[in-house]
């Protein structure tokens, strides 16, 4: 695929940065330049905000009728499916994970995202309230304003549809910058934004890097909110600029380190594959990957066994190729930071199953990696590694599980495998995440909401709980008399 060099979109109109800086993009299954992107820092910043403001205050946005919004955002989703095989290609290239994911899971459901925040956008309404006295009192749902959006590079077309289709649906203008390592299907969507019939300002897109064009939206002080999904220390910071600068509302989708639990009585053959899903799937970089993976002493021996087996006989290579099952690492510095853990574990006494070694000898590929780790300790039990290795516990029963599950800072998701249904709703009520899949693992769908508990953010995204992250809430009063 021949990549043009990147620009960044400002007003509608392509533009160099203002410094004149450009930065190379890595393809992470080559280790070979896939491109150069135009490097926003805080003087575009000012100029996307000001072209957003223009557009909230000045523009046709937020004066159209709701159901004008819906149809454009409809127009889009359309248009990303007419694209999805070079979206899908282009993913694939720049963030390394295979393509049979990126067509079977990214595409349709950035799709189906926009389909439905454009099916939403004309029923977005306030309500009547029943007050004391002679009063009539109502509420308007209004679109919150300027919205800076700072996405990840796990799942970079995916999560810029999570971000832009509630934040257009309630008449928002954005300002929206991908991660420096995957820049490219953000680009390109902006230019179907464009062709969608999106006013000018409305959506503005500034590849950079965090320290520069990332804290320069957190701390501006004309953006009325920011929505951030990274990491949790990444997370705070921004918290810290928004509050420093004009007490902006955040919303933090950040860190996970979920339990992933199998009874004794689950389907265990599922569960196995449900785990090779909950921490394999795009390389074991997902925020709530299954990572710890608790099972009952009873059937501990014969489950590991089982799930050494299969993560040994998983395809790891070419990402392009439709046979591959896991790709590359987005970067060589997750790449290095994901052996840094392996050699940790090892060094704390965790006995490796499977993998725990790069795969390849060029790119960053590493082996899809099972450790049965001798307590709940051990660093790589409780930080976050963001890559495809997975540490097994074993536990006596309830109360016990209980606890341990909920040991940790985060409390993105969960998994539950069990064939005693009651058990299974029991434990979802006990741990402290936001979502928990029963029998299952890694499911989503734009109308469920997702989100955390704890140091894994707050606010939810999807499903009609993401509007509250774009909208402000007025309460009107008339007197009857």
């Amino acid at each position: 695929m021949a990549l043009r060099t990147g620009k960044l979109l400002i007003n509608n109109e392509w533009y160099e940065a203002q410094s004149g800086k450009y930065f190379d993009v890595i393809n992470p299954a080559t280790e070979e330049k896939l491109g150069s992107v135009a490097e926003a820092d805080a003087a575009d910043v000012n100029a996307a905000v000001k072209a957003a403001r223009r557009a909230f205050e000045e523009g046709p946005w937020k004066t159209m009728s709701a159901r004008e919004r819906g149809r454009i955002l409809h127009r889009i989703a359309m248009l990303i499916d007419k694209h999805k095989e070079e979206l899908a290609e282009l993913e694939t290239l720049n963030n390394g994970k295979p393509i049979n994911e990126t067509l079977g899971a990214d595409l349709p459901l950035t799709i189906e995202c926009f389909e439905y925040y454009a099916g939403l956008a004309d029923k977005i309404h306030g309500e009547t309230i029943p007050v004391n006295g002679n009063f009539l009192n109502y509420t308007l749902r209004e679109p919150a304003g300027v919205v800076a959006q700072i996405i990840p590079w796990n799942f970079p077309l995916l999560m810029a549809a999570w971000k832009l289709g509630p934040a257009l649906a309630t008449g928002c203008t954005v300002v929206l910058k991908p991660a420096e390592q995957t820049p490219f299907t953000a680009l390109r969507l902006g230019e179907l934004l464009l062709e969608a019939g999106l006013p000018q300002g409305v959506v503005n897109i500034l590849p950079g890097f965090g320290p520069t064009a990332g804290a320069a939206l957190a701390m501006h002080p004309d953006v009325d909110k920011v929505a951030f999904t990274g990491s949790t220390e990444v997370g705070k910071l921004i918290m810290g600029m928004a509050a420093k600068s004009n007490l902006k509302r955040v919303s933090l989708e950040l860190g996970g380190k979920a339990p992933n639990v199998v009874f004794a009585d689950a389907d265990l053959d599922a569960a196995v594959a449900g785990t090779l899903r909950g921490i394999f799937f795009n390389q074991g970089e997902v925020c709530c990957a299954g990572s710890r993976l608790f099972v009952e002493e009873s059937v501990r021996d014969s489950f590991l066994e089982k799930l050494k087996k299969e993560a040994e006989s998983l395809v790891v290579g070419d990402p392009l190729d439709r046979k591959t099952q896991m790709g590359a690492q987005v970067s060589d510095e997750q790449f290095q930071k994901i052996l840094g853990y392996i050699e940790k574990g090892k060094a704390e006494g965790a006995k490796v199953l499977a993998g725990g070694e790069r795969a390849r000898d060029k790119g960053y590929f590493i082996k899809p990696t099972v450790f049965d780790c001798p307590s709940d300790d051990l660093t790589i039990i409780k930080e976050e590694i963001f890559g495809p290795v997975v540490s097994a516990l074993s536990f006596k029963d309830m109360d016990d599980l209980k606890a341990r599950a909920n040991k940790t800072i985060y409390g993105l998701s969960a998994g539950v495998w069990s064939r005693d249904i009651g058990k299974a709703h029991r434990l979802a009520r006990d741990i402290k995440a936001g979502t928990v899949w029963v029998n299952c693992y890694n499911c989503f769908d734009a109308a469920s909401p997702f989100g955390g508990y704890k140091q894994s953010g707050f606010g939810r995204e999807l499903g009609e709980y993401a509007l509250e992250l774009y909208t402000q809430v007025k309460s009107v009063w008339v007197s009857l008399d």
